[in-house]
């Protein structure tokens, strides 16, 4: 696959806007987003740095997701097409609208995704995605680490030009202070418990088990013979 800068090609169409979701949505409602997309499961295929063909994967869609801050965070494309949604534990599920354009060429979706080292930028693995898809996991992002992923329509040979690729960047915070307190908090109470389970053993075995033993025969101690 071509990187996240070749993709943008020129418009000829234009994609349709991802509307922000209500806080509080009628049960039984879908968001618009999946209105044109009612599969109920979304093929896709990772592709892997120098893997001629990827594996072909299943995921059912997350319609009804949500974003409750402070628990997520999202990040618009510049188009507010594309919508990153990252979440405290480090996943981050990808949402888009419909392209322009006829549904019918309609051929599918490819995701290209890099990040920022220290000297140089590196490559995720792309991701080719069917025509009903509209979401995507991106799970454990690195913390501290700058993304960028572009969403590119792909087009039936003969159809409608793709539109520009919606890209946005966003960056997945490190797990916070509190949250390692509380983590070794627990790994701490764990010691503590064995510590403790230990310690009754082996009063129980001082109390019980060395009486017994030293009263066997030829074991206790016997007067000297003067």
């Amino acid at each position: 696959m071509r990187g996240s800068g070749e993709l943008a090609g020129s418009a000829a169409a234009a994609w349709d806007p991802l509307p922000a979701l209500p806080r509080r949505s009628r049960r039984g409602a879908s968001p618009p987003a999946n209105s044109s997309g009612a599969a109920p499961w979304c093929p896709y295929k990772v592709f892997s740095e120098g893997q001629a063909s990827g594996r072909l994967c299943f995921r059912s869609p997350a319609r009804d997701f949500q974003c409750p801050p402070p628990s997520c965070k999202a990040h618009r494309s510049p188009g507010r097409a594309l919508v990153a949604n990252v979440l405290r534990n480090g996943s981050v599920l990808l949402q888009w609208g419909a392209p322009g354009g006829p549904g019918r060429d309609l051929r599918g979706f490819a995701l290209n995704c890099s990040w920022d080292g220290t000297y140089t930028r590196f490559h995720c693995d792309s991701v080719q995605l069917g025509a009903s898809c509209r979401d995507y996991l991106l799970p454990d992002a690195h913390g501290s680490v700058r993304y960028r992923l572009c969403l590119q329509p792909l087009y039936r040979a003969g159809g409608p030009g793709a539109p520009r690729a919606e890209c946005v960047e966003f960056s997945v915070e490190p797990a916070s202070m509190q949250d390692i307190v509380i983590a070794m908090t627990a790994v701490g109470g764990s010691i503590c418990v064995m510590l403790v389970i230990i310690c009754l053993l082996v009063a129980y075995i001082t109390e019980n088990l060395m009486p017994t033993i030293l009263a066997e025969p030829g074991l206790e101690s016997r007067p000297s013979d003067f």
